[in-house]
């Protein structure tokens, strides 16, 4: 084969060095091209992490056994040999900055798989890296330099599970800096002054939110391919709201970075709650960052005892998790629950108020008869519970108590509301409703846990007069607690009180039990998980907002926000997407089709939403260590990751 020259440049020589042209032939494969180049620069050095990139084609040659006839590389391209890890920067949701190396070669997926390995964040799946929002800068803030921790030094861990050395992961015991910066990823924030929360971007409608989702880096695709240059910023978030296995000792970094996006939510107001539920967080935050300063425990804790403690919590939650043990114990009888609820159907077009049935709980079933003696025969109607949504609706306070449940149905969802009398009521009925919608009925070792939990979740909600209030810290900045909106509404005087109030209720949790608490709260809000995307349906005139939860799909009307319609992915027969119109179509069971394009971000982000709710859904305790890298590109990438 004739040899023909090939131009190179190497990015190591520096950017003003010429490009090396090497002689070639079409039959020499890549590898070979690289040993010329390594040979032409005699440079003596580690080569081991370089690759070729080809400029024109937006590609990597990483597949050296290829030849450059079969890559189609002829001697007009413009080809970069450089390093496949370079520095990035990363915004954490605890707005803290690090600067490490990342690999700018592999997909982002398998780029999110080894920054979050170096950070020691369990489940990597559940985040990804999208670009940021410019903040609003003030004169006085453009000259001031943003602090950013830098692990460049650190090098990238092929260990699986981290060695842990005094309660942290071995690589960041190396000196007190690294120690510092796990300090930084493992223990919340204090609160931030007002002036930084109103420096944030706030969404102020729901097109606001969807704009943010169109930001998301495609998972399929390597950081250069999507424009991403050296030492770029980017924000590493949850993406995918479903927390699997959640453990505090050995999620420590993963729990108060979750915590902090939340916390982030809830003050910059991406998630609507209460007036009660935002001073329940308010004292949250306060209870944690009061206690995180006095008992730091994931720093310097008795590593031996904490590998004791894990190991009986993992037997305990693999245990809890046996199916066979929880089939045993379905199979044989499940205990009752029944008595008088009040029942509400908000979709029928009515204006009669809650009606009073007596209820039977059977199973993952809720009958209801007209009285107690008619309970011996047919029921007016059977609810099956298996795979619905339970939300709760409750205000101790006012002593409200509503369950509202969620009923699959081929044409979307049924609304249902059942009212309980007093709190031991609500708690009882909440989880047998909560444990039904999983599949699991009464007899479930986890029942009585789960009216624990809601006990103890009724017990924050109330107050306890001002007796000891005195006790507490007067010099509390209630304006860092609270979202801009309540800033506004009250005076520092006038929170004060409130927050406190509602710290008493919290005040003997640990403050990893706070955070855990927090986090409970934030999935309790009506809106939680839900990622919004502007659309036009197929067959409609204006634009509308799809809502992409973890378990379902929301169509919402953008001029009065209310739900049009919802469907859930365990419905979902296929979807796939028409690349050539950019179209998303998508079939459910009772030949129920639905299309439309994607007006605020490309159909793809979409497309890896849905993919990677039903890819999290396929995970299970067992296999809770091994991730199916495959599958995931399968369910969210399309054919274009193919």
């Amino acid at each position: 084969m004739a040899d023909w020259d090939l131009s190179v440049t190497v990015e190591d020589l520096g950017p003003e060095a010429p490009a090396l042209t090497i002689s070639v032939t079409s039959d020499l494969h890549i590898g070979g091209v690289i040993l010329k180049l390594v040979e032409k620069t005699q440079l003596k050095r580690d080569w081991s992490d370089h690759a070729l990139w080809w400029a024109q084609k937006q590609q990597w040659l990483l597949r050296t056994s290829w030849t450059l006839e079969k890559c189609g590389i002829h001697a007009d391209a413009s080809l970069v040999f450089m390093p496949q890890h370079k520095p990035l920067r990363l915004g954490l949701p605890n707005g803290c900055n690090v600067r490490l190396q990342a690999c700018f070669s592999g997909p982002v997926f398998r780029t999110v798989l080894g920054i979050c390995k170096m950070l020691n964040v369990r489940h990597p799946e559940e985040l990804s890296l999208l670009r940021p929002l410019e903040e609003k800068k003030k004169k006085k803030d453009r000259d001031s330099v943003v602090e950013v921790y830098d692990l460049t030094e650190v090098p990238l861990t092929s260990v699986s599970q981290a060695c842990l050395y005094n309660g942290m992961p071995a690589h960041f015991a190396d000196s007190p800096k690294t120690e510092e910066v796990y300090r930084m990823l493992s223990v919340p924030q204090p609160p931030p002054p007002p002036e930084a929360i109103a420096k944030q971007y706030r969404p102020a409608s729901v097109v606001d939110k969807a704009h943010i989702n169109s930001r998301w880096l495609d998972s399929s695709r390597s950081l250069l391919q999507q424009g991403i240059q050296e030492n770029d910023r980017l924000w590493l978030r949850f993406k995918y709201f479903t927390f699997h296995n959640l453990e505090p000792q050995y999620d420590a970094v993963r729990l108060a970075q979750l915590y902090e996006q939340a916390r982030w939510a809830i003050l910059l107001e991406d998630i609507d709650c209460t007036e009660e539920e935002m001073m329940l967080f308010g004292a949250l935050q306060y209870h944690i960052s009061k206690r995180s300063l006095s008992e730091p425990e994931t720093m310097n804790s008795n590593a031996a005892m904490d590998d004791l403690e894990t190991a009986l919590l993992s037997l305990e939650v693999k245990m809890d998790g046996d199916n066979t043990a929880n089939e045993i114990l379905d199979n044989m009888a499940a205990p009752e629950l029944s008595d008088y609820l009040k029942i509400f159907r908000p979709k029928k077009l009515t204006l009669k108020a809650y009606k009073q049935y007596w209820f039977k709980f059977q199973d993952t079933c809720i009958s209801y008869f007209k009285s107690k003696e008619e309970s011996v025969g047919e029921p007016i109607q059977q609810i099956y519970l298996k795979g619905c949504e339970v939300a709760p609706d409750v205000n101790v306070a006012g002593q409200k108590f509503l369950i509202r449940l969620l009923i699959p149905a081929p044409e979307g969802m049924t609304e249902v509301y059942l009212r309980c009398e007093n709190e031991e009521q609500y708690a009882h009925w909440m989880a047998a409703c909560r444990l039904a919608s999983r599949g699991r009925s009464l007899a479930d070792s986890s029942f009585q846990s789960e009216i624990q939990s809601i006990r103890s979740f009724l017990a924050m909600q109330k107050t306890r007069g001002n007796g000891s209030l005195a006790a507490a810290d007067d010099a509390i900045n209630t304006h860092s607690l609270v979202s801009p909106r309540y800033q506004k509404k009250y005076k520092t005087k006038q929170l004060t009180p409130r927050i406190l109030e509602a710290y008493q209720n919290v005040a003997q949790l640990s403050w990893t039990e706070a955070m855990l608490r927090f986090l409970q709260i934030w999935q309790a809000l009506p809106d939680f998980g839900l990622s919004y995307v502007v659309v036009r349906f197929k067959g409609s005139r204006k634009d509308e907002v799809l809502g992409i939860a973890p378990n379902r799909l929301i169509r919402i009307d953008l001029g009065v926000g209310d739900v049009v319609k919802t469907w859930r992915y365990n419905n979902m027969r296929q979807w796939n997407v028409n690349w050539d119109i950019r179209q998303v179509a998508i079939e459910f069971d009772g030949n129920v089709n639905i299309a439309f394009s994607c007006v605020t971000a490309d159909c793809k982000i979409v497309h890896e939403f849905i993919g990677g709710y039903i890819f999290m859904s396929t995970r299970s305790r067992e296999q809770s260590d091994t991730l199916n890298e495959e599958l995931f590109h399968k369910l969210t990438g399309g054919h274009e990751a193919l």
